[in-house]
């Protein structure tokens, strides 16, 4: 039986496995699917989905959301989040694959200022020689600390992993 909801824990450092770094009092909620998601909002379809910057805030959430049900539905890849109490730096999700940890930013539109995670990689945590990802509309490019993917092209980046 599917949960009707995603619970995602914080972690207090991105090193693997997650798991053990992980904060069961501080967590985020993500609904089972975009399409309940937008029922709930009460906002009509149209709105949400034409460029009104009345639904910057929602886009966000819509996106992050749709990233996350990416996920679940690759099947088996750990996501949890980052953030610190004193601090505006968060790390949308950090996700667990193939034996590494990847931060990821998920953007829903072309502007993809990524100064959170820069900052993230480079300077909390630069001994982990971590590689960020960020997902959003613009094509895949590499630029060194981070690779840049489609939205699309969640599951090419975190393809099924085979069986042993």
């Amino acid at each position: 039986m599917l949960p009707e909801y995603y619970k995602i824990c914080r972690v207090s450092t991105p090193k693997y496995p997650l798991k053990f770094y992980k904060d069961n009092d501080a967590f985020k909620i993500y609904m089972l699917d975009c399409g309940l998601l937008a029922l709930m909002s009460e906002a009509r379809l149209q709105d949400m989905l034409l460029g009104d910057n009345a639904f910057t805030e929602f886009k966000g959430a819509f996106t992050e959301s749709y990233f996350l049900q990416e996920l679940v539905g690759i099947g088996g890849i750990p996501a949890y989040y980052y953030s610190k109490d004193n601090s505006t730096l968060e790390i949308d999700f950090l996700v667990q694959y193939d034996g590494q940890v990847f931060p990821c930013e998920v953007k829903a539109e072309q502007n993809v200022k990524a100064k959170s995670l820069h900052a993230f990689v480079t300077n909390e945590f630069p001994e982990l020689n971590l590689h960020a990802q960020r997902f959003s509309m613009l094509p895949y490019v590499d630029q060194g600390w981070m690779e840049n993917y489609p939205l699309a092209g969640i599951e090419g980046r975190f393809h099924p992993q085979e069986e042993d």
